[in-house]
């Protein structure tokens, strides 16, 4: 096996995490206790840790109100259930993104995500500052950076490590990877932190040194996306089959939604939860964004069975 997840700190993340996802009821609003009941079956499917309010969470579209109401929840299921959880501050209003972290620190999550403020593009100055105020706000606090293929500013490598040297508390980022060329400029800058990468390319990350996935895979299925992690551990050829398999089946079922409706990736995750019927959820999104209209999800479910029947 593979030594390169004992080069990190005990608290920097790993494995695979699952994405907290609002059910959202015909009227439109969150329908809290499917939400609840959600959330409850994510962190007891075995999963290494959840997350609330990733992009598939649409933290762009919650209320101050609503955000400290699914803080508070994850908080307090993932302890019930002794699973490492952490929750996104991500805002385009870097204050209020600051704000977000001071109420939530004390709920004690094992870290944050951010993206950079989003409006205009931020210097490396701006950066530098935005993330050191996030620091001195909550030092206790690890910080994870969240860089999307479409934001605005998106850092290098390079920048990431300058602005680890920067911020301490900066533990993990998670990034889109790359090629062979990227995976070995990264274990060059960023050793010792924790990379994550996308779920469906996994297998590939792991093997040039990422520590894990905030998963899409686990979108499908958690108990699915487990398996292969163990596969992926064991080092076993059948984990790079299995990569071949989930990028054919995203390519052929899941990505022509996006053609075909307009929705946004969050619409292909919530999709995905509902095709693969663990959650307590559909794949409604909140207003005013499109989403994979629910008479398209009973044939998506019978493709993922059909693709992977070993993990249902």
């Amino acid at each position: 096996m593979s030594d390169h997840l004992c080069v990190l700190p005990e608290h920097a993340p790993r494995g695979i995490w699952g994405a907290v996802m609002l059910a959202v009821g015909l009227d439109g609003n969150i329908d809290w206790s499917a939400t609840q009941d959600t959330v409850a079956r994510l962190c007891g499917s075995g999963i290494h840790g959840v997350y609330s309010n990733g992009t598939a969470c649409e933290f762009h579209c919650q209320t101050e109100a609503e955000f400290d109401r699914l803080s508070e929840m994850v908080a307090q299921i993932a302890g019930a259930a002794n699973i490492p959880f952490q929750i996104g501050i991500s805002q385009s209003n870097p204050r209020v993104a600051r704000e977000r972290l001071k109420r939530v620190a004390g709920l004690r999550p094992s870290a944050v995500q951010f993206t950079l403020p989003d409006w205009w593009p931020p210097s490396d100055e701006e950066v530098l500052r935005f993330v050191s105020g996030l620091a001195e706000v909550a030092p206790s606090t690890p910080l994870v950076f969240y860089n999307p293929p479409h934001a605005k500013r998106r850092l290098s490598l390079e920048s990431i490590a300058a602005l680890r040297t920067g911020v301490p508390s900066l533990v993990g980022a998670k990034l889109p990877g790359g090629d062979a060329g990227w995976y070995a400029d990264m274990r060059r800058e960023l050793p010792g932190l924790s990379v994550f990468v996308p779920g469906h390319t996994l297998a590939t990350g792991y093997a040039h040194g990422a520590h894990g996935s905030y998963s899409n895979v686990a979108c499908l299925t958690p108990k699915g996306a487990l398996q292969w992690w163990a596969q992926i551990l064991a080092e076993e050829h059948a984990a790079a089959e299995m990569e071949v398999r989930i990028q054919a089946f995203l390519a052929d079922h899941v990505l022509p939604f996006r053609a075909r409706y307009a929705v946004s990736d969050a619409a292909l995750d919530k999709a995905m939860v509902a095709a693969g019927g663990w959650g307590t959820l559909g794949p409604r999104l909140l207003w005013p964004y499109s989403s994979v209209p629910d008479e398209d999800i009973p044939a998506l479910g019978k493709a993922v069975r059909a693709a992977f029947p070993e993990w249902f």
